[in-house]
Parts: structure tokens; C-alpha cells; sequence
């Protein structure tokens, strides 16, 4: 069995690039997924699990629930553990077999005594940016973003990811050395980059299988 986790930057094209590598390597790929699967087991909303999983503002969103949640909300420890769950999924995922690539969620830290190959997908700021606001840009009018808001919302998730990241390993995502490859994404053509990355991690396979 082998297992790609990918980390990233908020923008960076992270999420993109590992869907492309499981569709060249032929390997299971999850990212909503398992947001998906969550919901389905626990009777929540998918938009529901998204923003408490990422701590964006999720109070203020007025969502339509199959079930009452007003007395979870008031739960302070809520949100740790929807994070045990979505882990115990994760882990259902590597015990199935299969090869795979898992986009986000910490899969790495959560995933440790399968020794994934670990991706840190990074960008540029002005990379990120540009790719947000293209991203915006496809939105209706009236639910654009602006460029200050859109650059205010970048660091913001960051900042949750590295502090998710933090429970779960007491390291930050800034920590490279948790990483078997860090690659910046900005600029690179991403079928050439794609094709990279997908004859790299299966050598890195291969190599850790050899040292067996």
C-alpha cells in the first residue's frame, strides 16, 4: 500500500495537483470526500462539517441542518471532536489498502505509522493571490471578494491550518523537516509538474521498499 499525503498553502494549487497525480497515478484520491463521508455518518451538513473544520467564520452562517444543532454549538470542545472523527475516517481510509492520495486534513501526522510520502505544496503570495482572485472571479458579482479581502482570508486560513496542524503533531506546517518534499508551485506548468511528482514518489516507494 502506498500513501501520498499533500499539504499546503491556502492558494497554492495544492488541492489541484494532487487530483491530477492520483488521475496519472491511478490511485484513490480524497479531499471532500471525506467531508462527505463524515457528514453521511454523523447526520450533519457537508457545508456544516466544512466550516467548522476550518474555523472560517462558521457562526455566522446561516445553514440548513437534517438536525438541531444548538446545543453543539455551545459545546466548546465541538470542534475537536469533529477533528477525532474526520482522524478515525482517514484511518479507515489506509486500512482499506488501496493506493492513494489524500489532499489536506493532516493525513501526514494522522498517517505516520503507514510512512506516507509527505508533499508540501507552496506558492508565492503574489502567486496565491493571483489564483484566489481568478478563483472570485467566476463567483457572481454581488458574492465577489475583493483583493484585500481575498489577501485577508489567505492569512486567516493559514493561520488555521498551522494552528489545526499544532493540536495534532505540536509542530508547525512551517516545520519543513515534517516534509519529504517541498515544492513551489508558482509559475510551473502543471502537467509537467504533475508528471514530476508522480515519477518521484513512485522512486521514493521503491527506494523506501528496497531499505526494507
Amino acid at each position: 500500500m502506498r500513501i501520498i499525503t499533500i499539504s499546503r498553502q491556502f492558494g497554492s494549487g495544492g488541492r489541484e495537483l494532487g487530483e491530477r497525480l492520483a488521475k496519472q497515478l491511478g490511485w484513490d484520491y480524497y479531499d471532500k470526500e471525506i467531508i462527505q463521508m463524515l457528514a453521511e455518518r454523523h447526520d450533519l451538513d457537508e457545508e456544516f462539517v466544512r466550516e467548522v473544520l476550518t474555523e472560517h467564520g462558521w457562526r455566522d452562517i446561516q445553514l440548513t441542518y437534517r438536525q438541531s444543532f444548538s446545543q453543539l454549538l455551545a459545546e466548546p470542545s465541538y470542534r475537536t471532536n469533529v477533528l477525532l472523527q474526520q482522524s478515525e475516517i482517514i484511518r479507515e481510509i489506509a486500512r482499506t489498502g488501496n493506493d492513494c492520495v489524500i489532499v489536506g486534513r493532516d493525513a501526514d501526522v494522522i498517517l505516520s505509522d503507514y510512512d506516507p510520502f509527505r508533499l508540501f505544496i507552496c506558492a508565492d503570495m503574489d502567486a496565491r493571490l493571483e489564483r484566489c482572485m481568478r478563483h472570485e472571479e467566476r463567483k457572481a458579482p454581488e458574492q465577489r471578494l475583493s483583493q484585500k479581502e481575498v489577501l485577508k482570508n489567505i492569512r486567516r486560513i493559514d493561520k488555521n491550518r498551522v494552528r489545526t496542524r499544532e493540536i495534532l503533531s505540536g509542530k508547525s506546517s512551517s516545520d519543513t523537516s515534517s516534509f519529504d518534499l517541498v515544492v513551489n508551485a508558482s509559475g510551473r506548468d502543471r502537467e509537467k509538474l504533475v508528471a514530476a511528482l508522480a515519477a518521484f514518489s513512485i522512486r521514493w516507494f521503491e527506494d523506501s521498499e528496497d531499505e526494507r
